[in-house]
């Protein structure tokens, strides 16, 4: 009996791609390029793809990659039996890693096979993928440190290094050389400074000309202390272990830059050093409620040796306030009895907090870190599109210079980045919360713990002849201020040295909170 044969079904093995484009500068779509002549062949070797694994803008040197290792991860499924890459380089550029993940995979039964690098079984083929998972290292070693040396060859160059300085800029030779706009602006702080002419001054009033930081902010101390810190600006290039005294065209003189930089350090000590040596507490602090003006400290001593310390409107000295002086340990105690309650007022602790972090976001959308990261997609867009001309097939010289121009660029803002993240870390809101509330197992008798309540806490204090005291907290927005009801112990100007002037606090009859908007 003639019987036909029956066909016996092919069984397919499943596959599954993994695909990845690296942060060196590839286009995003070469991710759908990879995934379709993965497909491809997949169709053409009868395999059946029943997944995708695939990281963007992620380098193969790291095998830190969460796509890649969920792959290994579900191989132990057993799933599928093959992954596809779309060359082996996409697998992993490190032979290690190479080695350790495809024993990983070959333990669970699944192979790694390439759609454009036609490995043959045997000997010869394991001999050949080696070869290839050998250059594909020394190809991203050597991309490593061409852009190290490029660097280093800028360097001895005296070039910018794609350095961003308020004052400088790139000139045509890719070194630094001023900036018309921005480097006078640089020679009046300095000059400004040198001269004895307080920071908070030079700030506000280049911010009241109209003058912005390089982010487009508001100058402030520390943007100021930046500028005069920096010794670009006296003519010292440095890089790794190059210094070069003269090798960037000087804004300032050396004498003034070293004038300047004694001048920050001096000013730039904590004050509660002084303030511990028996200073006065609330300098820069505490203001007269009748013509807003500082109130500072003054003292003398009595007939019989006694010395004597309180608080003096400066309007007063001037003989234009009739405000009375007060004494220094009794409005000092009574302020610091104030910030204790508010540092155990778990709703003003909130307050405190929320507003911190509200100051934490906006800052960080205006500082330099923000300028960097702007920076570091620019240089990825660039580095993108010089790899697209690559691709189509032009490659020249200066094609391939600009390349190392713009890898050397990137390891610089990336360096760049890393110091501004270390320097200013962010914090949660929960740190923030931790910080404010140890202040209430202080010790109100300890000197350096008073300081630090008051510089934490306190953005001013104004003083009224009539018993008030009001607070303005270190926060803006509503609930920033409270009203301490007092009563007042004033000193008189006959009675200052008299040997019955040691007032202490009497206790607080009010805290109330008022709602009074510190900024307009």
């Amino acid at each position: 009996m003639n019987m036909a044969k029956q066909k016996q079904p092919i069984i397919r093995e499943n596959a599954v791609i993994y695909a990845r484009y690296s942060s060196s500068g590839q286009r995003e779509e070469s991710i759908e390029g990879q995934l379709r002549e993965c497909k491809d062949y997949a169709m053409r070797m009868n395999l059946n793809v029943i997944g995708e694994y695939c990281d963007p803008a992620l380098t193969g040197t790291s095998d830190k990659r969460p796509e890649f290792q969920r792959m290994v991860k579900d191989s132990a499924r057993g799933q599928f039996t093959v992954v596809i890459v779309w060359k082996f380089d996409r697998f992993a550029r490190n032979r290690y890693d190479s080695a350790i993940y495809k024993a990983k995979l070959k333990k669970n039964n699944v192979k790694v096979i390439s759609a454009k690098e036609g490995i043959p079984d045997g000997p010869e083929g394991i001999l050949l993928e080696s070869m290839m998972e050998g250059y594909a290292e020394y190809y991203s070693a050597n991309l490593s440190q061409n852009v190290k040396r490029g660097m280093y060859e800028s360097a001895l160059k005296l070039q910018t290094l794609g350095q961003t300085v308020y004052g400088l800029r790139k000139g045509a030779d890719g070194r630094y050389e001023h900036d018309p706009k921005t480097a006078p602006i640089v020679r009046r702080i300095f000059e400004e400074y040198v001269s004895g002419r307080p920071a908070v001054d030079i700030y506000k009033d280049l911010n009241r000309d109209g003058f912005r930081t390089l982010t487009g902010g508001l100058f402030n101390k520390n943007s100021l202390r930046r500028i005069l810190q920096n010794q670009k600006y006296c003519g010292i290039y440095e890089y790794a272990d190059i210094r070069v005294e003269d090798g960037i065209p000087a804004i300032v003189s050396k004498e003034t830059f070293r004038k300047a930089k004694e001048m920050v350090q001096q000013h730039h000590e904590k004050p509660a050093a002084k303030k511990i040596e028996g200073g006065f507490l609330l300098t820069g602090k505490l203001f007269c409620g009748m013509c807003g003006e500082p109130m500072t400290g003054d003292g003398g001593t009595s007939k019989t040796g006694r010395v004597y310390s309180y608080y003096t409107c400066n309007n007063r000295r001037l003989k234009k306030c009739d405000k009375e002086r007060a004494p220094k340990k009794w409005i000092e105690d009574i302020i610091v009895d104030a910030l204790v309650r508010v540092a155990n007022d778990d709703a003003m602790i909130d307050e405190f907090a929320d507003r911190f972090m509200d100051w934490q976001e906006h800052k960080e959308s205006h500082d330099e870190l923000k300028i960097l990261e702007d920076r570091s997609r620019k240089n990825e867009t660039a580095i993108k599109n010089v790899m697209a001309v690559i691709d189509s097939g032009l490659v020249t010289d200066s094609i391939r210079s600009h390349l190392l121009d713009l890898e050397a660029e990137k390891a610089d803002i990336a360096k760049g980045i890393a110091i501004q993240k270390t320097q200013e870390p962010v914090l949660r809101r929960s740190e923030v919360v931790y910080h404010l509330r140890s202040f209430r197992d202080g010790d109100k008798s300890d000197p350096a713990w008073r300081i630090y309540l008051v510089e934490t806490f306190l953005q001013a204090a104004y003083l009224f002849d009539d018993g008030r005291l009001i607070l303005t907290l270190n926060y803006g927005g509503k609930n920033n201020k409270i009203t301490v009801q007092i009563a007042e112990k004033a000193v008189n100007e006959g009675e200052a040295l008299c040997s019955n002037l040691a007032p202490l606090s009497p206790p607080l009859t009010g805290l109330e909170a008022t709602f009074q908007p510190r900024f307009q």
